[in-house]
């Protein structure tokens, strides 16, 4: 029998760990990043054994991390970067240089050798760019103080990962013969990073835009895919040769193509590589955790997972503090930064490589940080569940958010301030209505204050902030945010703890309409329905017929679209009944109108043939009669 080939056999092995893992976490509420874990552990060499070559996949899948990276650089355009140089190199040097000291201060007093120390605890001070982002992002706090703050230290770390790396053979030579590089050897490499990142700045500015205009104008998606790959994989392999961080060089090339007029089909183009990719890592990382190491040394592995785990977030918990950080997002800042991260694997493989310390020592420390990586998210489920909803019953905290700082007293409170929420604020706002308007988008809260209206930085899932925006004494909440299962949040929080408030929700879809229904939300409206009845207006007329028979047969559809919402409601958790019940309906109004059209054609007729018994008819039934116009008449024919 002949056999697969290897990549086609390894590709069918990730798939299926996970398409079967990644659901089962996520429906136990465990989320994305748990389950590609536990589907590399499973098809590991500690698992069922069905994947033997770890180092190379997570060499490979380390480019999920590289593409995520430009991602977030498309994201930033370059004045935004700028204005960001304090905190990355401020609060991140505070963090990378304080847990690096706390850390090789209790490998000093461990009685470790000072090179040990050294290398042990930069490789440390480095956290998961991968997970961290990946949380921020499912959690919505990319555009929050921790968000910022974190995303700061992050690249911080990637450019702090340059002079780690190359201190490595330093330490190396010194150790093994007390000979170091030249002073005129450094100059060299350093000269040779500078020339590197100059020339991908250079060239980003000079020859990206042209090349990728070129590119274009052949009018074929395929190769503009390409060569969006081909752009990323270049830097990276330049990065590499010079012995750069590959995903700093990756950010560097989306920040100079932030303002680029291919900004959204590049984001389009790679984003699903980097889902994939990422994923791919994950799973890769959990191939990678060495439980052979563990079971040899169970007690000195717990004892450095825990102890770099808990001196990192007790200098990072302090610097969340130091840089006014919300003690709400506290707890998830420094989590996710406590964690060992992808690099520290480059840091101390290359350090057994350089003769730093031995193999044996850099496989305890490689398993500690991927053990890191795995109970990480395990215990943001748990701060999840556990501390941050405390931190919402708390009647009496304060934020420290400085919009928000005094109880409000408007009878209406509007949370979101996008375009739905603008329309429904200006309106009250021109009959003179107070009103307090809650966002938690920064760039919003900009252009807001740019036009003059009020509006306060917070999120309106927090209990603590619904009750400082007023939301016992108030009498109606709008819920007009983008997010479904924000807005769903909300509307729980709002109905269990202010049953006084009366809510006005948009709905984005009939899924969602169908749950806020499920909270008690009666006033819904559907974002998107009303602006397709005008669209649909419009086509009628355009069609021929008159404005009186557009308007009558557009507000049939919407009465009879509303009460089939209402009719289909009590089915929606049994989906084969849900749709019997809305292609009844459909099928319903579809006749009812045929036999509106064949009744009106019958009518015509008769009055073509009596003149004056048309006449008679309409006048009967209150109206003058209209003509349908001919281009509607030819319309109606191909209609049933």
């Amino acid at each position: 029998m002949e056999h697969a080939p290897t990549w086609l056999t390894y590709g069918f092995l990730y798939l299926a760990a996970a398409v079967l893992a990644v659901p089962i976490a996520k429906a136990l509420g465990l989320g994305a990043i748990i389950g590609y874990l536990a589907a590399g552990i499973a098809i590991g060499p500690w698992g069922l054994g069905l994947v033997s070559n770890v180092q190379d996949i997570l060499h490979f899948a380390e480019f999920g991390v590289v593409l995520m990276l430009f991602l977030v650089g498309l994201e930033l355009q370059p004045s935004r970067l700028w204005a960001l140089r304090r905190p990355i190199f401020g609060t991140g040097s505070a963090q990378v240089l304080g847990c690096a000291a706390v850390l090789f201060a209790l490998g000093a007093l461990a009685g470790l050798p000072w090179r040990v120390s050294l290398v042990g605890s930069l490789g440390l001070a480095l956290s998961s760019t991968a997970i961290a982002l990946q949380s921020l992002a499912e959690r919505n706090l990319m555009r929050t103080q921790s968000g910022q703050a974190g995303f700061s230290i992050l690249l911080f770390q990637d450019v702090a990962a340059i002079p780690i790396l190359a201190l490595l053979p330093v330490l190396g030579a010194a150790a093994s013969d007390g000979a170091g590089h030249t002073p005129g050897e450094v100059a060299l490499e350093v000269l040779k990073i500078v020339g590197v990142i100059g020339g991908i700045i250079l060239g980003g500015r000079l020859l990206l835009r042209p090349v990728l205009r070129w590119i274009a104008k052949s009018n074929t998606p395929e190769i503009f895919t390409a060569a969006a790959l081909l752009l990323v994989v270049g830097i990276a392999y330049l990065m590499v040769l010079v012995g750069l961080s590959m995903a700093l060089g990756a950010f560097l090339a989306g920040v100079l193509l932030a303002d680029s007029e291919y900004r959204r089909e590049l984001e389009a183009d790679i984003e699903p590589f980097k889902g994939l990719l990422l994923g791919l890592f994950f799973i890769a990382v959990g191939m990678s955790i060495d439980f052979g190491v563990i079971l040899r040394s169970p007690g000195l592995m717990a004892a450095i997972l825990i102890g770099f785990l808990a001196a990192k977030a007790v200098v990072i918990y302090t610097l969340a503090k130091l840089v006014n950080i919300p003690y709400q997002e506290r707890p998830v800042f420094t989590l996710l930064l406590a964690q060992g991260g992808e690099f520290a694997f480059v840091v101390f493989q290359a350090a057994a490589g350089a003769s730093v310390f031995p193999a044996e020592t850099a496989s305890l420390l490689i398993g500690a940080v991927a053990l890191s990586m795995l109970i990480s998210p395990l215990l943001l489920v748990l701060l999840d569940r556990v501390l941050l909803r405390r931190y919402a019953q708390l009647k009496t905290a304060k934020p420290q958010a400085e919009e928000i700082s005094e109880p409000q007293e408007a009878p209406i409170i509007i949370a979101g301030f996008g375009r739905y929420g603008q329309i429904v604020s200006r309106v009250l706002l021109a009959q003179g209505i107070p009103t307090t308007v809650l966002d938690h988008s920064v760039d919003m809260l900009e252009v807001a204050r740019t036009f003059g209206y009020r509006v306060f930085y917070g999120d309106a899932t927090r209990l603590d902030l619904l009750r400082i925006a007023g939301a016992e004494h108030a009498r109606i909440l709008v819920i007009a945010v983008d997010d479904a299962d924000q807005s769903l949040k909300i509307a729980k929080l709002a109905r269990e703890h202010f049953p006084q408030l009366q809510i006005v929700a948009r709905a984005r879809d009939v899924t969602h309409w169908n749950k806020l229904r499920d909270l008690g939300v009666t006033l819904v409206q559907r974002e998107l329905f009303e602006s397709s009845l005008q669209s649909a207006h419009t086509v009628l007329e355009l069609m021929g017929l008159s404005p009186a028979q557009a308007t009558a047969i557009t507000q049939r559809f919407r009465t009879h679209n509303i009460a089939l919402a209402d009719r289909m409601y009590p089915h929606h958790k049994d989906r084969a009944k849900f749709i019997a019940v809305a292609r009844e309906g459909r099928n319903q109004f579809a006749e009812q109108m045929a036999r509106e059209r064949q009744e009106s054609a019958t009518l015509r007729a008769e009055a073509a043939a009596y003149p004056g018994y048309g006449e008679a008819q309409e006048a009967g039934e209150g109206h003058e009669p209209e003509p349908e116009p001919a281009s509607a008449q030819n319309f109606n024919k191909n209609r049933p």
